[in-house]
């Protein structure tokens, strides 16, 4: 079932879903270690109990030994050092699965231990890209609905409008330039010129009419050198 599973959730490519299944899974191994702790302690327990039993055994079959000694009854002393050391050889055996079995309870005990702190650092870690995933996905809508509102509209056509107007006004301003360069600007100036003096002189004139102003007066022509014609010039 956690093979389909896995092999679905894989499938669709969800980070989000497939960390989700991984916090699922963490916590589903936990009542299984904790089940095994239990049967590596049942058996500790166990082992434990013979062991007691086993060292009663030899404490009862030792003083038994001792008693028959004491009482003369050697061949009975015997029997009893007999089943002493079959006693005791189990005890030496259980003794050594006892400590097998202590060392594995410490074992499991320390495994579980390094599992849960593992565990927590995952499913902290799982959570926050989870979190972080989510809050992408609504980043995500939101851009996608701002987004939606430059390109609706106006928008679609702004850029191509301000294009044609811009290359317009390129073509009328290069026509106005092609027309300015075809005019004389000088002659245009000189007949400025012309029209301003003719303008004034009339302006004079009128004032000359107007008794507003005076002609300039004519200067006198310089004294030239006396004519002699007609007169006698006198040698002396």
């Amino acid at each position: 079932m956690r093979s389909f599973a896995g092999f679905f959730v894989s499938s669709i490519e969800d980070p989000e879903l497939i960390l989700e299944q991984n916090i699922r899974d963490l916590n589903d191994q936990v009542p299984k270690m904790n089940e095994s702790i239990a049967m590596v302690r049942a058996n500790l327990t166990l082992l434990e109990k013979e062991n007691a039993k086993y060292q009663q055994d030899i404490r009862d079959l030792t003083a038994k030994v001792k008693a028959a000694i004491q009482a003369g009854r050697d061949d009975l002393a015997a029997q009893y050092a007999s089943k002493l050391q079959i006693e005791k050889g189990a005890l030496e055996r259980n003794q050594q699965q006892l400590d097998t079995a202590k060392q594995a309870y410490e074992k499991s005990l320390s495994l579980k231990k390094s599992f849960m702190r593992e565990k927590e650092r995952k499913t902290q870690e799982a959570m926050t890209a989870i979190r972080d995933a989510r809050r992408a996905q609504w980043q995500s809508k939101v851009a996608d609905a701002m987004e939606s509102f430059t390109v609706a509209g106006i928008d679609q056509t702004h850029g191509e409008m301000l294009r044609k107007v811009q290359e317009k006004a390129a073509v009328n301003e290069a026509r106005m330039q092609m027309a300015l360069d075809s005019v004389d600007h000088q002659a245009v100036q000189i007949e400025e010129d012309a029209e301003h003096l003719q303008a004034m002189d009339l302006v004079k004139q009128m004032k000359m009419e107007m008794g507003l102003d005076s002609p300039a007066p004519v200067s006198d022509v310089s004294a030239g050198p006396e004519k002699t014609i007609g007169k006698k010039v006198e040698i002396k």
